[in-house]
């Protein structure tokens, strides 16, 4: 099994600057993708970056576009989001998640969410 642990989370100002870390362990896989969702209070969890684990190819919604930034580091098997300009509307829960196939869709495993909160 993947086990999926992140962290980073915590009580920001709108404008200021956070960095998600998610730490994989257990079982790996040759193109797999991981990916940052987001779920704001009473509203469903939206999907809003990726990065394909092999090559780094990314994708961002518009919602972030050019303020979060994500990453990995093969070595400490752990993929970043950093999220600059934050904004009340970032507040929420954020996962991550393994997609075991690269480019394909839907998420297979998921970490237990690290709550951001944004303040004015």
């Amino acid at each position: 099994q993947v086990q999926l642990v992140e962290s980073g989370g915590g009580l920001v100002q709108a404008g200021s600057s956070l960095r998600l870390s998610c730490v994989r362990s257990g079982r790996t896989f040759e193109n797999f993708a991981m990916g940052w969702f987001h779920q704001a209070p009473g509203k469903q969890r939206e999907e809003i970056a990726t990065i394909t684990w092999n090559v780094g190819k990314t994708w961002y919604a518009d919602s972030v576009k050019g303020r979060f930034t994500i990453d990995r580091d093969k070595d400490k098997n752990t993929v970043y989001l950093q999220m600059n300009n934050l904004e009340l509307g970032d507040t929420g829960v954020y996962y991550c998640a393994l997609n075991v196939v690269a480019d394909t869709t839907g998420y297979d495993y998921w970490g237990q969410g690290t709550q951001v909160t944004v303040s004015s």
